[in-house]
């Protein structure tokens, strides 16, 4: 016996409470990676912790809320992203790679390098300059996540979404802004954490954000229509006249 089909109300109320559930669940994780870099750092009174961790929970929470109300069910989307069959095989361990490198480890070794001082001291105006990094690299990001209502955790071809070409904001600099984005962060964490061994895991975090960018680019280009005019006109990927 089949179910009837879900009236446009219920629909909306279903998804509503989705999103809703998605976004509680964001904000814990993003309490809890501030809370690692704390917890890590062992020093509750380390003001440079304190700040990023402040600023990250707010641009975690705050960027994916908005995306969400420009773009309706693009929050559930990410959220479920790993489960969908039509993710490419390769993304299935370079996502994850790239998430756990640039957030959760590059946090835990910055807090245990303050912890036991394994890095020199920087000098406050280094501090200063690597937070401003950071969020200049989070505002990237979030540009690119509030233009593209197909921005996904994972690379795929959204066709249950109508997936179509995005080449407005950000995309009309580069092709893939959002990764772009990881190349302010990363060196911004290293100095705004005041940890030289944090360099570690985010060289790895850009290592793949470069290999998942030429990737999905090639994906695009075979698999989404219009993608090829767009490269075209788009001539970079991350870094305008680099790449």
């Amino acid at each position: 016996m089949t179910a009837a089909p879900l009236g446009p109300a219920t629909a909306q109320a279903e998804q509503r409470a989705r999103t809703r559930a998605t976004l509680a669940r964001l904000v814990v994780f993003s309490l809890v990676l501030a809370a690692i870099i704390l917890v890590a750092g062992g020093d509750w009174g380390w003001v440079q912790g304190w700040a990023y961790a402040i600023l990250l929970a707010i641009v975690s929470v705050g960027s994916r809320w908005w995306a969400d109300r420009l773009h309706p069910g693009l929050l559930v989307e990410r959220d479920a992203s790993q489960s969908f069959e039509d993710v490419k095989p390769w993304d299935r361990a370079l996502s994850p790679l790239m998430a756990l490198t640039s957030s959760v480890v590059i946090y835990v070794v910055a807090g245990l390098d303050h912890r036991f001082a394994w890095s020199p001291p920087f000098a406050p105006w280094l501090t200063v300059v690597g937070l401003v990094l950071t969020v200049l690299g989070w505002a990237l990001s979030t540009w690119a996540l509030v233009a593209n209502a197909f921005f996904s955790g994972v690379v795929r071809i959204q066709a249950d979404r109508g997936h179509t070409l995005c080449d407005t904001g950000p995309y009309r600099i580069v092709r893939h802004p959002g990764y772009a984005g990881l190349f302010l962060t990363v060196p911004g964490t290293v100095l705004a954490l005041a940890s030289l061994w944090a360099i570690v895991p985010g060289s790895v975090a850009l290592i793949v954000a470069v290999i998942r960018t030429r990737l999905e680019d090639r994906t695009l280009h075979d698999e989404l229509p219009g993608y090829r005019e767009y490269a075209q006109r788009t001539r970079w990927r991350l870094v305008p006249g680099v790449y």
